[in-house]
């Protein structure tokens, strides 16, 4: 005889399931919480100073020089 699933034991399951992934989604929000911070934090240093990018085109082979500044002048 097929024994079907008794419902208590599903239920039960499906309960211990939906924990387990409470969980998981918590740990998953603290660290995308941690990244935040770390790029917010990265952000902030950046932009307090210029920063300039050197870039060479593949293409032909010139030189581009970008002058980014952030928000505060440098105090230099």
């Amino acid at each position: 005889m097929a024994e079907g699933n008794k419902p208590g034991v599903m239920a039960e399951e499906t309960a211990s399931n939906i924990e387990h992934i409470k969980k998981r989604l918590d740990m998953l929000d603290q660290r995308l919480d941690n990244i935040d911070s770390v790029v917010t934090a990265l952000v902030e240093r950046v932009m307090s100073q210029p920063i300039t990018l050197n870039i060479t085109c593949p293409q032909c082979g010139k030189n581009m020089e970008i002058a980014i500044i952030g928000k505060e002048k440098p105090t230099r």
